[in-house]
C-alpha cells in the first residue's frame, strides 16, 4: 500500500520548479531587496527612532540644540489628568472605529444591492466610487467650502432655522465622566459634522472591496441555499457572508487604522477646537502650538503605534495561519 506524502511535502511537489538563470537571480533580488530597503528606511527606521526620542527632550526648531534624556518623563505628562489633549483625542478616535465601522456595514449593504445587477448599477457604483478618488484633505476642503460653510454652505441652504457654524461649533452632544478624570469626555457637534464628510468617502472605498468580493462567491452555493429553502436573508448570512472572510478581515483593519491615523481632513479644517485626534497632537507637537516638544510628540506618536500595531500583527498572523 502507498504511503500518503506529508501535506507539506505534497504542496511542494506539486508546485512547478521555477528555472532561473543568473540574471532573473539577480533581478528578482534587486525586485525584493530595493523595496524592502525603502520600506525599512522610510517605515521602520522612523518607528524606531520615535520610540527612542520619546525618552529625551530636544527642540526640533533649534536643531543643534542637546538631546536630553528624560526617562518616562514625556509619558508622564501626557498621561497625567493635567494633560486635556490625551484623553479627548482617544476619544474622538474611538467615535472614527465605531463610526467607519457602521460605514462599512453600509458599504457592505450596497455592495450587495449592487451584485443584484440593479438597473442603472454601473452608474450608482461610479457615484458611489468618485469621493474615493480623492484625498481625505481634498475632501475636507471640498466639505468646508461648499457644504459646512456658514455663509454660503449647501447644508444651510437647506436648514429651515439660523445658519450653523457646523466647523466651529465645539459644544458637546454629548458628555459623560471617568474616574480618573477631572474633566468630561464627549462629541462634539463640528467633530460629528466631520464624521459625515469622512463616511462620503469612505462608504464608496468599502463598496468596491466588498463588489470584488461577491463575484468572487461561487453561484452554486446560492443555488443550493435556495434550494434548501433559504430566504435572503439566511442565504446571507449563511453562505454569502462566511464566504467573504478574507474580504472582511482586510475591511477590519483598514477600517481601524484609517480611523487612528485620521489626521488630513481636520487639518483641512483648521483643527478646530473639539476634533482632536490623535494624529493633529504629534503634528502640533512638533510643528503648531507650543511646538519644539520632539519627545511629547514622540510620545503621542508611541501611543499611536501601540494602537495601530496591535491590529496589524492581528492580520499578519491571521494571513500566515491560513497559508502555513
Amino acid at each position: 500500500m502507498a504511503t500518503r506524502l506529508p501535506a507539506a511535502k505534497r504542496r511542494g511537489a506539486a508546485r512547478k520548479k521555477l528555472s532561473l538563470n543568473r540574471s532573473d537571480r539577480i533581478w528578482l533580488v534587486a525586485m525584493v531587496a530595493f523595496p524592502a530597503a525603502l520600506h525599512l528606511l522610510l517605515v521602520w527606521i522612523p518607528a524606531l527612532l520615535t520610540v527612542v526620542l520619546s525618552f529625551t527632550k530636544w527642540n526640533n526648531l533649534d536643531p543643534f540644540s542637546a538631546i536630553e534624556y528624560v526617562a518616562t518623563e514625556n509619558y508622564r505628562i501626557i498621561f497625567t489628568i493635567f494633560d486635556t489633549n490625551l484623553f479627548p483625542a482617544m476619544f474622538n478616535n474611538f467615535v472614527l472605529v465605531i463610526w467607519l465601522t457602521i460605514c462599512s456595514a453600509i458599504g457592505m449593504l450596497l455592495a450587495y444591492l449592487l451584485d443584484k445587477e440593479v438597473a442603472g448599477s454601473r452608474i450608482y457604483q461610479s457615484i458611489y466610487y468618485f469621493p474615493v478618488v480623492l484625498s481625505l484633505a481634498v475632501v475636507g476642503f471640498i466639505w468646508r467650502s461648499t457644504m459646512f460653510s456658514r455663509d454660503r454652505g449647501l447644508l444651510n441652504m437647506v436648514w429651515p432655522g439660523e445658519p450653523i457654524d457646523w466647523v466651529g461649533d465645539g459644544q458637546k452632544l454629548f458628555e459623560f465622566s471617568l474616574p480618573f478624570l477631572d474633566f468630561p469626555l464627549g462629541l462634539s457637534r463640528n467633530f460629528a459634522a466631520l464624521l459625515v464628510a469622512m463616511a462620503w468617502r469612505h462608504i464608496g472605498y468599502i463598496m468596491v472591496m466588498y463588489l470584488a468580493g461577491l463575484k468572487a462567491v461561487d453561484n452554486s452555493l446560492k443555488e443550493a441555499a435556495a434550494i434548501d429553502g433559504c430566504n435572503e436573508w439566511q442565504s446571507f448570512r449563511q453562505v454569502i457572508f462566511p464566504s467573504l472572510k478574507p474580504i472582511n478581515v482586510i475591511v477590519i483593519v483598514i477600517t481601524v487604522i484609517e480611523a487612528l491615523r485620521a489626521y488630513d481632513i481636520v487639518a483641512a479644517l483648521n483643527e478646530p477646537r473639539g476634533t482632536e485626534v490623535l494624529g493633529t497632537l504629534v503634528t502640533n507637537a512638533l510643528l503648531g502650538e507650543g511646538a519644539g516638544r520632539v519627545g511629547v510628540g514622540s510620545a503621542y506618536g508611541v501611543v499611536l503605534l501601540v494602537l495601530c500595531i496591535g491590529f496589524i500583527i492581528w492580520y499578519v498572523a491571521d494571513h500566515y495561519r491560513k497559508t502555513a
